[in-house]
C-alpha cells in the first residue's frame, strides 16, 4: 500500500492548506503514517483533520510523534499537564493577544516547530483561525526586496506579554526573572525550512521589535512593509471551527491569528507546541556598516576619553 492512499487528502487553496480525512487519531499511528503527515505537513503547511474524537491525552500523543512537546511560559496551561494549554474564553475570560498575526514563541531561541489546536466548544458564529503562508509571501517579493533582506536580522522578544505581569513588587521580580530567561534573540528575517530548504518570511508583528544594526526609521519602514503581506488575500486561508477539530499547522512557514468576534461566547480549545529547532540564515549576517551610516562615531564602551555616565559613576 503506497503513502498517499493511507489517508484521504485534498487542498483548501492553491498554495496552501490541506484537509485529511479517513484517518482516526484517537487510535495509535504507526510510523509510516506519522512520517506521511510530516511530509504533508512541509509541503501544505496547514493541515486540517475533521471529526476527530481525541480527550486530552490522545493530542499530546499525538503531538509526541512529531517532537517533544514544550511549555508556553506565558499560556493558560494546565495544571495536570503544562504541555497542554486549555483556552477557555467565555464571558469573564476575554481571549487577548491572539488576534495579532503571528508566528508561535519566536522570542525563544528555538521556536515550536509546529502547533496542534483541537477545537472542543465553538461559538455558533464567529471564533475563525486565519493562517498565512510565509513562503507565499517570500517567493512573491519582488526580486530586488529579496536581495535586499538577504543576510538582515531581526531582534524579538515577549513584551507584549508584559502586560500580564502585576505593578507590584512581585509582579517585578517575575517580570526580571522572564527577562533573564527569554533575553531579546536575533532571528534571520529569511529563514531556511530546515527539510523542505524553502525561504520563508520569520517576521511577526507580535514579536518582532527592529532589524538589527539599521536605523530605527528604516526599521520601522521595512517591517511594516513585511508585515503587511499576511494581509494579501492570496496567501490567506481562514479557517472555520466545528466541533472535533484538529489543525496542525508548521510554524516555521506559517503565521496565524485568531478572531475575537465571537466574545463573549464560549470557545473552548486544547493546544500542544512541538519543540523546534534554532533559525538558519541562507547567507551571513549583514553588518552594522552595511546597513546604517553614522553622522557622528557610534558610541565606544572603550574609548578612554568618553565621558562617564551617572550610573557608571553611582556603581
Amino acid at each position: 500500500m503506497s503513502d498517499r492512499i493511507k489517508y484521504t487528502i485534498r487542498k483548501l487553496t492553491p498554495y496552501f492548506c490541506a484537509e485529511i480525512r479517513d484517518i482516526k487519531l484517537n487510535e495509535p499511528l504507526n510510523k509510516d503514517i506519522i512520517k506521511t503527515i510530516e511530509s504533508d505537513l512541509e509541503e501544505h503547511e496547514v493541515l486540517v483533520f475533521p471529526d476527530q474524537d481525541l480527550s486530552s491525552e490522545d493530542l499530546m500523543r499525538i503531538g509526541r510523534y512529531f517532537g517533544q512537546l514544550t511549555v508556553h511560559p506565558f499560556a493558560e496551561n494546565s495544571e495536570k499537564n503544562p504541555e497542554l494549554i486549555v483556552f477557555d474564553y467565555k464571558n469573564g475570560n476575554p481571549p487577548v493577544l491572539t488576534d495579532r498575526w503571528h508566528s508561535d514563541e519566536t522570542y525563544k531561541l528555538c521556536p515550536p516547530m509546529a502547533t496542534m489546536l483541537y477545537s472542543r466548544i465553538v461559538p455558533e458564529i464567529g471564533g475563525d483561525t486565519c493562517f498565512s503562508s510565509m513562503t507565499t509571501a517570500y517567493d512573491f517579493l519582488s526580486i530586488k526586496t529579496q536581495d535586499f533582506i538577504r543576510g538582515l536580522e531581526a531582534i524579538h522578544d515577549f513584551s507584549s506579554y508584559k502586560y500580564l505581569f502585576p505593578d507590584t513588587e512581585e509582579g517585578k521580580k517575575l517580570l526580571q526573572k522572564k527577562e533573564l530567561e527569554y533575553p531579546p534573540i536575533a532571528h534571520p528575517v529569511v529563514r531556511i525550512h530546515p527539510k523542505t530548504k524553502k525561504k520563508t518570511l520569520f517576521v511577526n508583528q507580535n514579536y518582532t521589535r527592529y532589524i538589527r544594526n539599521m536605523d530605527q526609521r528604516d526599521s520601522d519602514a521595512l517591517l511594516t512593509q513585511l508585515f503587511n503581506t499576511t494581509s494579501v488575500l492570496e496567501y490567506q486561508y481562514r479557517h472555520h471551527w466545528k466541533p472535533n477539530m484538529l489543525v496542525m499547522w508548521d510554524n516555521r512557514s506559517v503565521q496565524h491569528a485568531a478572531v475575537h468576534d465571537y466574545y463573549p461566547n464560549r470557545r473552548y480549545m486544547e493546544r500542544v507546541t512541538i519543540a523546534g529547532d534554532q533559525p538558519i540564515s541562507e547567507s551571513e549576517p549583514a553588518s552594522a556598516e552595511q546597513l546604517r551610516k553614522f553622522k557622528v562615531p557610534a558610541y565606544n564602551h572603550n574609548d578612554s576619553r568618553r565621558a562617564k555616565r551617572q550610573f557608571e559613576i553611582e556603581s
